[in-house]
């Protein structure tokens, strides 16, 4: 099997999440595995082109697979599921049902409407799955850096779940990979334009963490210099403050790509995030 080196697929990764995927996306996913599962590829849970998902189903499952939802990164402003193949394969090779799922991005929509597509993702995975043969009693949403935030916002806002006429219950379980949960105030124009100013503190997924959630586990890179680990610790310590149930996992030397790239085959002795969150699957 063709294999690629640690800094080309990191680099690709970063190309492919800044929107240039034609070259990027077939090349980054060319040391992937391709047995052991199959693909339902664009699937829509929505009606804009951009509410699709592709599932990555097992072969030959014996029983109701538990489920993960995906959201990826790349500033609510670019990224595709189609190169996200490594997350795919890295879940389905130990018998779990992965979604991932486009959404929409700036300039298209700005906040909230991304988290909405999130929460129209979840409940059509939800009442979906069963055919593809997961349980939707056991889904679980995971997202890396702006798809960590939907993912947050998911879980601890009740408003958006409302609004798609979803269930805080329907989520077993949170994975957040790298995710930006209090990154107020802002600076970068474009940011501040998403988010509607640079200190509106309604757009924080740790303003509603004292609410009631599911269980957490974040996940976070202490070498990362695009989104600080201090994200995720004061969102673990605000979840631990309401008593909710939080892990809060830092690799030591992983950078905001490198932690995500971990997951992929190959790299997964980079860290040990993929056992942390097949054991975090498991025990929920």
């Amino acid at each position: 099997m063709p294999s690629i080196p640690a800094r080309l697929f990191s680099h690709l990764l970063a190309v492919a999440g800044s929107g240039a995927l034609s070259a990027g996306a077939p090349l980054f996913n060319l040391s992937i595995p391709k047995s052991g599962y199959g693909v339902r590829r664009d699937i829509a849970y929505g009606d804009d082109p951009r509410m699709r998902l592709d599932l990555y189903v097992p072969d030959a499952l014996n029983a109701p697979a538990p489920v993960i939802l995906f959201f990826y990164g790349g500033s609510w402003q670019s990224g595709s599921k189609d190169i996200y193949r490594a997350f795919g394969q890295a879940f389905a090779s130990a018998g779990i049902i992965a979604a991932v799922a486009d959404y929409r991005l700036y300039p298209q929509v700005k906040y909230p409407d991304f988290v909405a597509d999130g929460a129209q993702a979840l409940r059509f995975v939800h009442e979906r799955v069963a055919e593809h043969g997961g349980d939707p009693a056991r889904l679980f949403l995971s997202g890396h850096s702006a798809g960590a935030y939907v993912a947050a916002m998911l879980a601890c806002d009740p408003a958006y779940l409302g609004a798609a006429r979803t269930d805080s219950n329907w989520i077993r379980g949170v994975i957040g990979v790298s995710g930006p949960y209090d990154f107020l105030p802002l600076y970068d124009p474009v940011l501040v334009d998403i988010f509607g100013g640079d200190r509106v503190m309604a757009t924080q997924p740790i303003k509603y963490a004292r609410n009631r959630t599911p269980p957490m586990l974040l996940a976070h890179g202490t070498a990362d210099t695009t989104v600080g680990a201090g994200n995720s610790r004061r969102m673990a310590q605000r979840l631990r403050e309401a008593g909710n149930a939080v892990e809060l996992i830092e690799y030591k030397g992983a950078g905001h790509l490198g932690i995500i790239l971990s997951l992929a085959h190959g790299f997964r002795g980079n860290t040990t995030l993929r056992d942390d969150m097949l054991r975090f699957i498991g025990r929920s």
